[in-house]
């Protein structure tokens, strides 16, 4: 996979930057993004962050919503009016912004977790309290329903 995997977790400098993981940056690099896209997620005290491919995912569910529609508007704002793009410096630092740590409550470390064509950032408790969930919700997941299971028996 070339994509964003994985999970790591920095503190943040006494100037307000943190060093993106070395495998993200690589990843990033091979997709031709210069810098960070990130913006608040929809659905979790966490940041989303990402280059081309977020960008691109982006714009195919945008793709299915007509143009002048209150939806793609809405999710327009969401993913772009509330964005930000960060660059990063020689040794692979970003400062995230006010607005996203606040947002994330992010005070002096941060969790990048990694999502195939995106990664997020997370204040580091709030991501174990999140993984706990993923784990417990992606088990259930596995687990037959009642109506596979009868199927299976005839």
């Amino acid at each position: 996979m070339s994509g964003f995997v994985s999970r790591y977790t920095n503190r943040i400098d006494r100037k307000g930057r943190v060093s993106v993981p070395a495998a993200f940056r690589q990843v990033l690099t091979r997709d031709g993004f210069d810098g960070l896209y990130c913006y608040p997620s929809l659905d979790m005290k966490a940041v989303d962050a990402g280059g081309n491919g977020l960008l691109a995912e982006i714009e195919r569910r945008l793709g299915k919503f007509d143009p002048f529609t209150e939806e793609h508007d809405y999710l327009s704002t969401a993913f772009y009016g509330l964005s930000e793009r960060l660059s990063m410096d020689a040794e692979g630092r970003i400062g995230l912004t006010s607005t996203l740590l606040d947002f994330a409550g992010i005070t002096e470390e941060v969790t990048f977790v990694g999502q195939g064509y995106k990664f997020q950032i997370w204040e580091p408790g709030r991501y174990a309290e999140h993984e706990a969930e993923a784990r417990r919700r992606a088990l259930a997941l596995r687990r037959p329903t009642p109506r596979a299971e009868a199927e299976g028996a005839t």
